[in-house]
């Protein structure tokens, strides 16, 4: 319960788009208009973005009425995905933490890929060999020194963040919120995203159909 307390105070959250229309869905609800975007396995955050496996990726925005506030809160949602009466939950943020953090653990959440933008690398995961009792672990031929690319703007290259820690820093925050707020949602799925024909996200009385 302390773990789950600390990654929903970490989170800080994405910068929502200017209003509910600028998401590919939106809606309009008793409480706040609400944006949505279907990410597959993706997240991101400023330059950063990675994909995480075994869960689909939501971004919400909620925008309360003007003088008004609205109680954000991960339970509030739900997904359907192909039309089943069964709907998921979101996971909360420190689990998806943990499980990219331990990719030795089974179960989801092994990063598959991380990509930046602008002089950011591009990194790839696979998952780590196994020690075979008598049998010595492969080595791998040393790989250059990749240099970075000078900077135009002369400015030493940001710390990358780590995707366990970008996870929490840009889940949905939760609590009263007076002004627009967005971030991501995450969704236990261990099938491929290929299959699913239809997503439907459930808040309060609407159904926004993400796919």
């Amino acid at each position: 319960m302390l773990i789950l307390f600390l990654g929903l105070a970490h989170a800080q959250g994405t910068a929502p788009k200017e209003k509910s229309e600028d998401y590919p869905v939106h809606a309009y609800t008793r409480s706040a208009d609400i944006g949505a975007e279907f990410m597959v396995h993706s997240f991101s955050g400023g330059e950063q973005t990675y994909l995480v496996k075994g869960f689909l990726v939501i971004e919400v925005a909620l925008y309360p009425p003007k003088g008004r506030t609205v109680d954000v809160h991960s339970g509030n949602f739900m997904v359907r995905i192909n039309g089943r009466k069964q709907e998921l939950l979101p996971q909360p943020p420190s689990i998806v933490s943990a499980a990219i953090a331990h990719p030795e653990w089974e179960g989801p959440g092994r990063v598959e890929a991380g990509a930046g933008m602008g002089n950011t690398q591009v990194t790839l995961g696979q998952p780590r060999p196994a020690q075979i009792p008598g049998i010595p672990m492969p080595t791998q031929a040393p790989q250059p020194t990749r240099v970075p690319k000078d900077d135009p703007s002369g400015l030493p290259p940001r710390e990358r963040i780590k995707p366990e820690k970008l996870v929490l820093d840009t889940a949905l925050p939760q609590g009263e919120a007076r002004h627009p707020v967005s971030g991501f949602l995450y969704f236990a799925y261990p099938g491929k995203a290929s299959s699913i024909k239809s997503l439907e996200l459930r808040y309060e009385d609407a159904t926004l159909k993400l796919r």
